[in-house]
């Protein structure tokens, strides 16, 4: 054995090699304490061992099951409510089939790309936000904290639409559905509908009354409403036991709450598409408008979607593939789960668009019955002559192409006072064009569409229950992004935290299910989010390719891959990504300016949505929840930058997991020659690599220290023995 190699402590479960056991026997019969130790020696000459391969420090962080675990739950976290009530409006608004070019387009430039950077560094440095970037750059550690005040923010309002969706799906159990009329009122003289009903619809009526108990503005609280808030308190307990464990338990779960969806949507798929009028709401969601295309808002909003519906920015895409073995093929996973995301959204689209079809053609055919009455009237009373109509059409039993015809005549030939005779054109097409997204979509016009379905209490369990996992697996990314950096960072006991996550959440969570809830919703979601995530991501572009370098950056891919990905990704993240993004970010700060901030209020004696701007209060708060989002960056710069705090205490210092147990691993990180792969820092030596590598596990020792893994950076534990010269070996 060299004489001075170097002892260190390290727990082993392996067997020791027969050469050390001789090494051992021929020391001290009196160090009782070294006999009981173990000794393993590494021989270089072998390969050079990862960390997948011979190190223990691997099994030491949880890690998923199978690959198909992970990728379902990357899926589930990417693939949420937004796929199905935000993708089809943009892609009604936006030129139907053409919206699907620049989307493409943009997934390829930013989507693609950003999403593989934060799967690498992730699985790279095998920790959650925090840890990621305070690794690569301390002074850019805020970016770890500023995503996870954004993903709080946002699981704070996301899981009162998990609360939402349980509230209708536990209404669903009943026939006919308690939304499917409108309600009867009584007094002492007659009965008569609803008058708030009356003007709206019964779903309409449904939402903002029985539902949600709507106050008529921001500023009238109205108390909360007791059964939104049993529902919000299932909501977090569901999540609470779903995350507890972390992987191990929320992992399981993943294989229903990412499946499931998929099958109710084909199931309304195959369903739709049976239904008269589908095929109407299918041709008119595909036909390309090319001239909308080339506006640039909907660029602006195609790069937008691209943005939130990989989850970028939120750290829960990192904190997943932290979880990673290093030689896993994240960039095979990035495109895999960026591509699945696309296509769950277009077949989504499908889904709601033939849906809305058969919706559209429902309402057109009473269109048409209520306007043929008109017209037999207006014959009836001479205003029309008889001479116009032609011999075939028979208005006891007319079709919408018969009556668009008597339409036609009776407009050009009574073109002057056409206006007067109050006939609607009953085209389907124009029932179509009211874009719907968001709540509006999920609770109202979807809700309504299922009344007319055969078995409509089936259909309608099976549509909430897929919102409810499509926001679970969501929430179980959100929540991550949370739970893991902490973990990590401030060597906390996840359990704990988790619980202690949810009650805080459901506590603040209240002024979302009081009766002015639903316009907090809307504050939180334009507000908490959107601005913050962008310069999150921007920084972390930067942060990997001008801080770290992106040339180094690539050599880690290829050592950690096994190849060298294409130089695309090179030229995406060093120049078109982050030039993309800035633009982005302008065009939302100009978009944010222009339009005036506020929210739709209902008013129940209109029984309609009227727009009211947010008072001065209103308008601190929104700002208020964009600052705190983003505070974190300069923050943690400014202390790292002016030394307030000691690497040392272990503040903000990286850890390692040890056989259930977090392990402070003071490694001072920062420095232009750090590099992810050989984890190296000022204070090491140029070469980390040692002959042979000797670690010694002695019993009794309690204080811990680590030093740098010479390949991955991630520390081997090593026994703090200051009497004993490195010559005693």
């Amino acid at each position: 054995m060299p004489k001075n190699s170097k002892v260190v402590k390290r727990e082993l479960d392996d067997e020791v090699i027969e050469s050390v056991k001789d090494l051992l026997s021929n020391e001290d019969s009196s160090d009782d304490a070294f006999k009981k130790s173990e000794l393993m020696v590494d021989d270089q000459e072998e390969k050079e061992v990862d960390v997948e391969e011979g190190s223990d420090v691997e099994d030491e962080r949880p890690a998923w099951n199978s690959k198909l675990q992970y990728i379902l739950a990357q899926v589930g976290f990417s693939v949420g409510l937004g796929n199905v009530w935000r993708f089809p409006y943009l892609c009604q608004k936006n030129g139907g089939g053409a919206y699907l070019v620049p989307y493409l387009i943009l997934l390829l430039i930013i989507g693609i790309p950003l999403f593989f950077l934060e799967l690498a560094v992730g699985q790279r440095i095998r920790r959650g936000s925090i840890g990621v970037w305070n690794y690569i750059s301390p002074k850019l550690g805020g970016i770890g904290f500023a995503s996870c005040v954004v993903c709080f923010f946002v699981a704070l309002y996301y899981n009162v639409i998990i609360g939402w969706s349980l509230f209708y799906f536990s209404q669903s159990f009943q026939h006919p559905l308690p939304w499917d009329q409108c309600p009867l009122v009584k007094n002492t003289s007659h009965t008569f509908v609803e008058p708030e009903c009356e003007k709206s619809s019964a779903t309409t009526y449904y939402w903002y009354r029985e539902a949600l108990n709507i106050s008529s503005s921001l500023s009238e609280s109205g108390g909360l409403n007791w059964k939104m808030t049993i529902c919000l308190l299932a909501a977090w307990v569901m999540v609470c036991l779903a995350m507890i464990k972390g992987i191990q338990s929320s992992g399981k779960i993943m294989y229903f709450s990412s499946l499931f969806p998929y099958v109710v949507l084909l199931c309304f798929l195959i369903r739709g598409l049976l239904l008269n009028g589908s095929v109407d709401g299918i041709r008119h969601m595909f036909t390309p408008k090319l001239e909308i295309m080339l506006e640039p808002k909907v660029w602006r909003e195609a790069a937008t979607q691209v943005f939130f519906a990989l989850g970028l920015g939120f750290g829960g895409v990192i904190a997943f593939s932290s979880y990673n073995k290093r030689d896993n093929n994240c960039h095979f996973d990035a495109v895999l789960v960026s591509f699945i995301n696309f296509f769950t959204s277009v077949l989504a689209t499908l889904v709601v668009f033939a849906v809305l079809g058969f919706k559209a053609n429902i309402i057109n055919e009473k269109c048409v019955i209520q306007n043929s009455e008109k017209v037999l009237k207006l014959l009836k009373i001479g205003n029309l002559s008889q001479d116009m109509i032609p011999h075939h059409i028979n208005f006891s039993s007319i079709t919408a192409e018969d009556y668009n015809l008597v339409y036609d005549i009776i407009q050009k030939v009574k073109e002057e006072e056409f206006d007067s005779l109050g006939l609607k054109s009953c085209q389907i097409e124009d029932e179509l064009d009211k874009a719907v997204q968001g709540t509006g979509l999920a609770f109202i016009a979807f809700t309504e569409a299922m009344t007319h379905f055969p078995a409509s209490p089936f259909w309608s369990v099976m549509f909430f229950l897929m919102l409810v996992n499509l926001g679970l697996g969501s929430m179980f990314g959100t929540i991550e992004g949370i739970i893991t950096p902490i973990v990590d960072t401030f060597k906390v006991r996840k359990e704990i935290l988790t619980v202690i996550c949810c009650l805080v959440a459901f506590f603040i969570g209240l002024i979302f299910v009081q009766r002015s809830g639903n316009y907090f919703v809307t504050m939180f979601d334009d507000y908490s989010a959107t601005l913050p995530l962008l310069i999150v991501v921007i920084l972390e572009n930067i942060a990997v390719t001008r801080i770290y370098g992106i040339d180094k950056f690539m050599e880690d891919l290829k050592d950690m891959l096994g190849f060298s990905p294409s130089q695309y990704y090179y030229y995406m993240w060093k120049y078109v990504s982050p030039l993309v993004l800035l633009c982005l970010l302008v065009a939302s700060i100009v978009q944010m300016g222009l339009s005036p901030p506020g929210y739709n209020a209902w008013i129940e004696d209109m029984a309609t949505e009227e727009f009211h701007s947010y008072p001065t209060w209103g308008m601190i708060v929104c700002i208020s929840l964009m600052v705190l989002a983003i505070l974190p960056v300069p923050i943690v710069f400014m202390v790292r930058r002016c030394n307030l705090i000691d690497d040392s205490s272990g503040s903000l210092a990286s850890v390692s997991y040890k056989r259930g147990r977090i392990i402070k691993e003071p490694v001072n990180l920062e420095g232009d020659d750090t590099s992810l792969i050989h984890g190296k820092s000022p204070s090491e030596v140029p070469s980390p690599n040692f002959g042979k590598n000797i670690y010694r596990k002695q019993t009794g020792s309690p204080t811990l220290d680590t030093a740098p893994n010479g390949r991955y950076g991630i520390g081997y534990l090593m026994a703090d023995m200051p009497d004993m010269p490195e010559s005693d070996l």
